[in-house]
């Protein structure tokens, strides 16, 4: 049974279920565990946190940390057994508004998934609930405006990728399912699932997850073990969902039957691991690697499109329409001769998103920036192309969108 207690009665001995507020606002990547260190009853002390659900059948009610010993605090009633509160929809928010916090979400999450998979390394059972209140901050941020977070957690580094690949792969998986209609079972489910798909990789030797080169036949035998360990890491630890476990056992499947572990085909691939597919290949190929740098996101849509046999079609289009024709980041031909980088999608048409024209082709040469809103009716520009940044050479499109 549930309880809600103030911070000051918080005791050694207590289960928490979750904190109040925001996950943003406390210091554990978890926020279901036994409290049984009194550095960690510290911490959340100090960090500000009023309120705290606790468990009081995993462990001590106020009452019995008193019998124990421990200060009496003043009773408190007791809530119903009600997990979640009727949930308000987040407000919309534009790019700018919503990146600041999603640059938030993604220096806390770096640190939270990083503290899991080395949970994973010292042998520590690991329980998926513990990543709820994670799950729940992407899934608002993608949810107040979709491409904020799907496109920062884009610009990590080639040392944070493994981590914060699972992060992307998350929020990517939120704004796919809600584009395809699922309930908010299926998309919690959808989104813990990316969160988790790549736990198996915590089991793989360091030498060869960071392999700075292509892996040698060996080594890539290696790697293609990693839904396999993950599968049963989660298994093992309890509390994952089938559909979670799913998720990190297939994404590695293709629809024509050449993927792996199990060379499962078409419909045979659950739904939610058939989306997993494909949110994990897009953030794979747009990322930096250590062998490699990312593709732009317009380029990464056209050629993921083009590979007949890979991914679930129906699937594929309603990805595109979750990150738009012309995705936050890529760069594009205007009518006018002009190249721009597109910063922000428009909410009810994807073929008119705002741009910012930097480049012209004509000269040859940089231009004065100037932001587009392609579906102003006073705007005369259009796209007409997704262009190359390879073949241009343009080092610095990411910090255009980016500063939006």
């Amino acid at each position: 049974m549930l309880k809600l207690i103030t911070a000051e009665q918080l005791q050694l001995g207590m289960y928490l279920h979750k904190f109040g507020g925001s996950w943003l606002k406390h210091p554990f990547w978890r926020s279901a565990f036994l409290l049984e260190d009194v550095k960690d009853l510290n911490a959340i002390v100090a960090s500000g946190i009023n309120e705290i659900w606790i468990d009081i059948s995993k462990g001590c009610d106020v009452a019995q940390a008193a019998q124990a010993g421990q200060p009496a605090p003043e009773a408190v009633p007791e809530a119903p057994a009600v997990l979640v509160p009727k949930r308000v929809p987040p407000a919309p928010t534009s790019m700018g508004q919503e990146l600041v916090h999603a640059k938030k979400i993604l220096l806390q999450s770096r640190d939270a998934v990083t503290s899991l998979f080395n949970d994973v390394r010292m042998g520590k059972a690991i329980d998926v609930n513990g990543a709820a209140p994670l799950v729940e901050e992407v899934t608002s941020s993608v949810i107040r405006n979709p491409g904020a977070l799907v496109s920062i957690v884009r610009l990590k580094n080639r040392d944070d990728y493994t981590y914060l690949h699972s992060v992307a792969v998350c929020a990517l998986m939120v704004a796919l399912s809600r584009q395809l209609g699922l309930d908010e079972a299926q998309t919690r489910d959808a989104a813990m699932g990316g969160l988790m798909h790549d736990l198996g990789k915590a089991m793989m030797p360091l030498e060869v997850l960071n392999k700075p080169g292509s892996l040698t036949e060996a080594e890539y035998a290696i790697m293609k073990s990693h839904p396999e360990e993950g599968w049963r890491l989660l298994r093992e630890g309890g509390g994952a969902s089938e559909a979670t476990l799913d998720i990190a056992l297939h994404h590695h499947e293709k629809v024509d039957g050449s993927g792996y572990p199990h060379k499962l085909q078409g419909e045979g691939i659950q739904l939610l691991s058939r989306m997993g597919a494909v949110c994990d290949v897009y953030d794979a190929i747009t990322s930096n690697r250590p062998y490699k740098a990312g593709w732009d996101p317009g380029s990464s849509i056209r050629r993921m499109n083009s590979w007949a046999g890979h991914f679930d079609p129906v699937i594929m289009k309603a990805f595109i329409r979750s990150i738009g024709i012309y995705p936050v980041g890529a760069l594009v031909r205007l009518e006018s001769g002009r190249l721009g980088v597109v910063t922000e999608q428009h909410a009810t048409s994807l073929l008119t998103p705002k741009v910012t024209a930097f480049f012209s082709t004509k000269s040859n040469e940089p231009i004065p920036r100037v932001v587009l809103d392609l579906s102003s009716p006073s705007c005369r520009e259009k796209i007409v192309a997704v262009e190359d940044k390879e073949k241009w050479g343009f080092k610095y499109l990411d910090e255009i969108w980016s500063e939006t």
